[in-house]
């Protein structure tokens, strides 16, 4: 059958649950009603012949005295009496003895009154009084017989409680456990559809190039979704083309205009063109920070969306030592104007790294600790292992940074409440490269305290994801 609708699935998978409780219901109502079936005829039964045996003690007292008055007194009333008494006596003999398992009580019994039927003229008092006292121990008997059979019929009654209550427990148990799997299987029917919209979610979320197909069966509220989950991914995909391609071209296009501003800005300030007085000195002074903040500008957007591009990491065997150096030499004008001593520590010379995407990182967090480090304050960059993972550090001296502003750091366009010391505005896309490149490679960056510098950026890449 063909579930339409979520509604219909739940409700489907909510009876099929139902069912082996209904069973157990089911099963406990026949029980009960066939243990009060029981109960009820084996107390009538106890009644009946507890009454019974009652009635007969009180008959066989009637024959006794009726005996002895016509031993005495030879009247035929009371012979007559006597004989009514008797047979009244075995009418109930014959109804107790049926429900007894032995007849050797009741043949006794049976025997001593036919010899009071046989002998009523007997004139020997001894032999009577003999005749009588057997009489009476048999009906003892009988009445022991009796109060036996109603204990043993009791006791199988409480035997056969305990095996329903048995037979009840093992019941309830395998009915409870299949209705749990049941209620199992029909939640993971449930969140089957539900999963398969979270994986297209991740999927999407990674920039999967290519989505788990759409379902063809299932809940249509939940293929409805799925549909446009891949509508969603299609639009993404095209406005993350339109983004790279703005941000390429209009990196590109920018970057001519740029240089010969700047090479014109160069050529004023040299006065190649003639001599400057001073207030056209400081408007060229002007032009020429506008130029580089704009060039700085351009160049982390370029690689931005480098970064942006690159899919996946490409992990080799990297020599760390080389790639410090290149960015030491390459970031060397900067840390002479701001005459700041660069400490290196380096106990990892070679790691399992994308050296493209970790030469972003030096170079972003040395460039960062340059720019926002005090002057003639020195620069610590640590390199070393830390349980599974490879940690870079680098630390400067200069302001603090507030907790609360640590994290947002990270963000793209997003910048710092300090000034840079080299009086550009920067874009906020430094740090945000540092986290991407750090994410991508199953890494993490974050500001930490330490006792050496006034603020330091760690970043903690995993070498057991490398393996993987």
């Amino acid at each position: 059958m063909q579930i339409g609708s979520l509604r219909q699935l739940t409700l489907i998978s909510f009876l099929i649950a139902l069912i082996p409780l209904a069973v157990l219901l089911w099963h406990s109502q026949s029980t009960l009603t066939k243990m009060a079936q029981i109960a009820a005829s084996e107390a009538q039964f106890s009644v009946t012949m507890a009454r019974q045996i009652g009635d007969m003690e009180n008959i066989a007292i009637d024959v006794e005295r009726l005996i002895r008055q016509y031993h005495v007194l030879k009247k035929p009333e009371l012979k007559h009496l006597t004989d009514n008494s008797i047979n009244r006596l075995e009418s109930k003999l014959v109804n107790v003895c049926a429900e007894l398992p032995s007849e050797y009580v009741c043949a006794a019994l049976q025997k001593r009154i036919a010899w009071f039927e046989n002998n009523v003229e007997i004139e020997d008092k001894l032999l009577l009084d003999a005749q009588l006292a057997e009489f009476r121990r048999s009906l003892e008997e009988l009445h022991e017989q009796v109060d036996s059979l109603l204990d043993e019929r009791i006791k199988q009654q409480q035997d056969y409680v305990d095996s329903v209550q048995q037979t009840q427990a093992w019941s309830t148990a395998v009915l409870v456990t299949v209705s749990l799997l049941l209620i199992i299987f029909a939640s993971q029917l449930i969140l089957s559809p539900v999963t398969k919209i979270e994986r297209i979610i991740g999927e999407i979320a990674k920039q999967s190039e290519s989505l788990p197909k759409v379902s063809t069966s299932g809940p249509k509220e939940l293929i409805e979704v799925e549909h446009k989950l891949h509508w969603l991914a299609e639009r993404l995909n095209q406005l993350e083309h339109l983004r790279h391609a703005l941000l390429r071209h209009a990196s590109h296009e920018l970057k001519t205009p740029l240089a010969s501003i700047k090479e014109g800005c160069s050529l004023l300030s040299e006065s190649v063109v003639g001599p400057l007085n001073e207030q056209q000195k400081e408007v060229v002074s002007l032009l020429t920070s506008s130029t580089e903040r704009l060039n700085l500008l351009i160049e982390q957007l370029l690689d931005y969306n480098l970064l942006l591009q690159q899919a996946k990491p490409v992990y080799e065997k990297t020599d760390t030592e080389s790639l410090l150096e290149a960015a030491l030499i390459d970031n060397a004008l900067a840390i002479q104007q701001h005459k700041n001593e660069v400490n290196v520590e380096n106990k990892m010379i070679n790691i399992n790294v994308d050296p493209n995407l970790y030469r972003r990182i030096i170079d972003n967090l040395l460039s960062n600790a340059l720019a926002h480090g005090t002057a003639g304050r020195p620069i610590d960059i640590k390199l070393y292992k830390q349980q599974d993972a490879v940690v870079l550090d680098v630390a400067n001296r200069g302001r603090k940074i507030p907790l609360e502003q640590r994290k947002s750091l990270f963000e793209p366009f997003k910048r710092g409440e300090h000034r840079r010391n080299d009086r550009v505005v920067g874009s906020g896309l430094g740090l945000s490269i540092v986290a991407d490149c750090a994410r991508m490679m199953h890494g993490t960056v974050e500001i930490v305290d330490v006792d050496y510098a006034d603020v330091c950026m760690r970043v903690s890449l995993p070498q057991n994801e490398v393996a993987a």
